[in-house]
């Protein structure tokens, strides 16, 4: 198979890095499930927006103080900076965010915000924004879609990718080259117990990077989200209790449905304090408290959330919640630069699977839509910036042995085990250092 561009994964970051591409180039979009699931699909809470200049030092310090300091300020930046023309290219793409009484773009506050700046809808805004995109990018003609396809490998010489190797729906191997390889497979959560993530989000494009000596920053910065619903049955995927609940007022409470904590801290500080309390009370979690929310106005802007909670026995409405904290976000990844491009040529990274150092240790909530649709953006900038050098020619490396990669079950293990291990020890370096 040949393409211009490859693209692994459809989330929001692939599907808006192709629909700002130049037309005439051949797209092949690859998804390792269908096309809805993505982590893209789960964001509740929001994205962020510079509203005005007079905004710009507060979102800028709340973002490197929620990352400890940790930053890439450039990247924080160029992000922030970016933000308002990626909403427009939202809205003209039929994305329907909440308005106010006078038509007005409404905003909404998280954690670690020190203003009102985050556009929602509803308490769906991932799935609102990608389903958008993905269904525009369905109307593209040269756009090819491939679901239940995975990438395997990278197709590489001399440091340069070439493209990939693939696993079809139907079982079959294949490889594809392609002038510009772009990884957008999102994040990690596969690998841990409780994660909000799918769970066959498992860190390939990382293992690859690792197979293939392509710098990776920052692997072991993986944020706890502080507040997904309890259950004892830890089989599935973690529901998520959007931020977003917080910042409208609810509250957190102990065993005894006692106040313990500033609901407003940046992440890995509320979900350090709720462990705490669980030690402190011998439970499995604590409770959170909606009822301080006005009950129009949980139907309204947490109309999933609540109906959740229903379908698993509470009334948020009545009572509290039990709520625990789960894997939730990977802000380390494949380093990049500010243009999305990895330590190899013609290899892109966007998304959750790419680190270009913009949330440092932690991230500040509903920045991870706006980086990974601005990064997206400059992926594609850059790589329309040198079409003439990426025309598609045959791909220089010799026919991929097929046969290392028909153990599909070892190939996982293997990738997974790969992640874990450089993950632990970019842990081990952080405690020793």
């Amino acid at each position: 198979m040949k393409t211009d561009i490859l693209i692994a994964g459809c989330g929001c970051s692939g599907l808006y890095c192709a629909l700002q591409l130049p037309e005439e180039m051949q797209i092949t979009i690859l998804t390792k499930s269908d096309l809805t699931s993505s982590d893209s699909f789960l964001a509740q809470g929001g994205i962020c927006m510079l509203k005005d200049e007079s905004d710009y030092a507060s979102y800028f310090e709340d973002t490197l103080r929620a990352g400890h300091y940790e930053n890439d300020r450039t990247s924080v930046d160029i992000m922030i900076r970016s933000s308002g023309t990626v909403i427009q290219d939202l809205i003209s793409y039929d994305v329907d965010f909440q308005r106010d009484a006078t038509g007005n773009l409404a905003f909404t506050r998280e954690g670690a915000h020190s203003k009102n700046r985050i556009l929602f809808h509803e308490d769906v805004t991932g799935k609102e924004i990608t389903e958008k995109l993905l269904a525009k990018v369905q109307r593209m003609p040269n756009v090819t879609l491939m679901e239940h396809t995975a990438l395997l490998d990278i197709l590489c010489m001399e440091n340069t990718c070439f493209g990939g190797v693939i696993r079809c729906a139907d079982g079959s191997l294949d490889t594809i080259d392609a002038s510009v390889t772009i990884l957008a497979t999102g994040g990690i959560g596969g690998l841990y117990k409780h994660s909000t993530n799918f769970r066959h989000l498992t860190g390939d494009a990382l293992a690859i990077a690792i197979r293939h000596r392509i710098a990776l920053k920052d692997i072991n910065y993986v944020q706890i989200h502080p507040t997904t619903l309890y259950s004892p049955d830890d089989s599935g995927r973690s529901f998520l209790i959007s931020e977003s609940v917080r910042g409208e007022g609810a509250k957190l409470y102990n065993k005894s449905y006692q106040r313990f904590v500033n609901e407003l801290l940046p992440r890995d500080q509320l979900t350090a304090a709720i462990f705490a309390q669980m030690q402190k009370d011998h439970t499995d979690y604590v409770w959170e408290d909606l009822r301080t929310i006005p009950a129009d106005e949980l139907y309204h802007h947490f109309p999933n959330i609540v109906a959740h909670c229903a379908s698993m026995g509470y009334d948020v409405t009545k009572e509290c919640i039990p709520v625990v904290p789960a894997q939730h976000y990977f802000m380390g990844g494949i380093a990049v630069n500010h243009n999305s491009l990895t330590s190899m040529k013609r290899l892109y990274a966007i998304g959750e699977t790419a680190c270009n150092g913009v949330h440092g240790r932690n991230r500040l909530a509903s920045n991870s839509l706006l980086e990974s649709l601005v990064f997206a953006k400059r992926a594609a900038a850059d790589i329309a910036l040198h079409t003439t050098d990426l025309q598609t020619a045959s791909c220089p490396v010799p026919s991929a042995d097929l046969t290392a990669y028909q153990d599909s079950n070892a190939l996982k293990a293997e990738y997974q085990t790969m992640v874990l291990h450089e993950i632990a020890h970019a842990d081990g370096q952080s405690q020793s250092a």
